[in-house]
């Protein structure tokens, strides 16, 4: 009989918390966008009446509004979908340990050894979905498949508070219909690449003769060849389970724009500093520094720097980055946004090569200070502690990048 796996998707999760928390709304197309003031006015989240309206995740609210005149633009409250999330996961592993989170919205449920075939995984799933429902507050759609890959695609097919089945008896008929970029891992680029093929279902990516996949696009061919043909093995992972930290980075989009090497440095020490921490949070330091930029062109580039001994300090990262932008940017336009991030990380505790110039005792007493000033904002929060050259610009200097821009970053490997 093979494995049952559900997929469990909050729907419209943003907006849903929204109007939970807000009834007045419920009756309206609702978006949860950032603050147009702050340069970050783009709908995040809909709900299925503002998704009826064509509004989409990611448009800039102008547009949204253009199609929707009556939409209820609110503010979001990560505080609020971070509690939602964990009520769903605690809810789930009722059912079963193997309980694993794709984002905040999402979790895919092994119940393989909660039910005997799939007529009682699909029952069960319907169990789940009203129990949310019930007792959370808002709705999910549930797949239902023997694979994580075709369970997701089970969660999409039917919107909102609905069940959908994609089985090994009928996912030629249900999953290989739909367009190619449906599947999990083709985004658009490679939903483009692969139309201008003639590629333009997932049954077409599943007929497609694997060589040709791998000629074009590599393992990633190879890889979308067996989800679109349900042959995704990869397990559910425990609940609980976290998956190690490969780097660590924080991005902002600036409040205004960039002009000057000083307006860069700014807004780089309060990124380095995030990143900092969370390394020490981690228990890591990292060996390479990349940054990010993004011009008001939409010019962007990324380069990164190995460093000569890994490192946590936030003055170190703040010098390997500013390098990184006064090598490789011009000042032909002003800046928009910039990503720090630090990878190749070692563990504390993992043996290093000490420096012969006596530079090491000035390091430990920086590590001293940086960790004193953790606990401090731990204690009293990101504001109670700031470098004096923060305070020279109150628009960009008094920003918490880690709290007032927050991502939650997921990834699949098969």
């Amino acid at each position: 009989m093979g494995r049952r796996i559900l997929h469990i998707d909050f729907n419209g999760f943003f907006a849903s918390v929204e109007c939970f928390f807000d009834p007045s709304i419920r009756a309206f197309p609702v978006a949860v966008t950032g603050d147009p003031e702050k340069r970050h006015g783009i709908v995040l989240a809909k709900n299925q009446l503002a998704k009826q309206f064509g509004v989409k995740t990611g448009e800039a609210i102008w547009e949204a509004k253009q199609k929707c005149p009556k939409l209820v633009c609110v503010a979001p409250h990560y505080d609020q979908y971070v509690r939602f999330s964990h009520l769903g996961r605690e809810l789930y592993h009722e059912y079963s340990d193997l309980v694993e989170p794709f984002g905040l919205d999402e979790n895919w449920v092994d119940v393989t050894g909660r039910t005997r075939d799939f007529h009682e995984a699909i029952d069960l799933a319907n169990e789940i979905r009203e129990r949310v429902h019930a007792e959370i507050g808002i709705t999910v759609s549930v797949g239902v498949a023997d694979n994580k890959i075709f369970a997701k695609l089970g969660s999409d097919l039917k919107k909102p508070d609905a069940v959908s089945a994609v089985l090994p008896d009928n996912y030629r008929d249900v999953a290989w219909r739909l367009p190619v970029g449906d599947l999990l891992m083709v985004g658009p680029s490679t939903k483009n690449r692969l139309n201008r093929y003639g590629i333009m279902t997932i049954g077409d990516l599943a007929k497609t003769d694997p060589a040709f996949l791998h000629a074009q696009l590599g393992k990633a061919g190879l890889t979308l060849y067996r989800f679109a043909n349900g042959q995704d093995t990869s397990p559910v992972l425990p609940y609980g389970f976290e998956t190690p930290v490969k780097s660590v980075g924080n991005g902002i989009t600036a409040p205004r724009d960039l002009v000057n090497d000083d307006d860069v440095r700014l807004t780089v020490l309060m990124l380095s500093e995030s990143v900092s921490r969370r390394l020490r949070e981690h228990g890591f330091r990292a060996n390479v520094i990349a940054l990010s930029v993004r011009d008001c062109g939409l010019f962007s580039f990324t380069r990164q720097r190995r460093l000569k001994a890994p490192t946590f300090l936030t003055d170190e990262i703040l010098d390997t980055a500013m390098q990184l932008f006064s090598e490789n940017y011009d000042w032909q336009r002003p800046i928009r946004s910039l990503t720090v991030c630090a990878s190749d990380l070692w563990p504390v505790d993992r043996p290093m090569q000490l420096n012969l110039f006596g530079e090491e005792e000035h390091r430990k007493r920086l590590e001293t200070a940086e960790r004193a000033i953790d606990g401090i904002r731990s204690r009293f929060g990101y504001h109670a502690v700031l470098r004096g050259r923060l305070l020279t610009d109150r628009t960009i200097g008094v920003m918490n990048p880690r709290e007032e821009h927050v991502s939650h970053p997921v990834g699949y490997r098969a």
